[in-house]
């Protein structure tokens, strides 16, 4: 952890993974944490989705790798993460 010279606590520098993936019962587009070393776009994957979290398929749009958890495309304390590659 870093301090500032004011006394403060400078945030960690984390780098995460994310995805963006359409939601394919529904066409949303979301934002997701991934753990998924080999994820490209055209993969299927399953990820919570709605109140409940339900598994959902979803396809991946994009992936944005080794991202600064401090530019994130969404806010990382809520973001959720993909579940796994989906299988039939």
């Amino acid at each position: 952890m870093i301090h500032s010279c004011a006394g403060g606590i400078v945030a960690d520098n984390k780098k995460m993974d994310f995805a963006k993936v359409e939601v394919l019962a529904d066409g949303k587009v979301c934002w997701y944490v991934t753990n998924i070393p080999l994820l490209k776009e055209g993969d299927f994957v399953s990820v919570p989705y709605g109140a409940l979290d339900t598994p959902t398929k979803a396809k991946v749009i994009r992936v944005d790798k080794n991202v600064s958890n401090q530019v994130a495309p969404i806010s990382v304390s809520k973001a959720k993460e993909i579940y796994g590659i989906w299988s039939e």
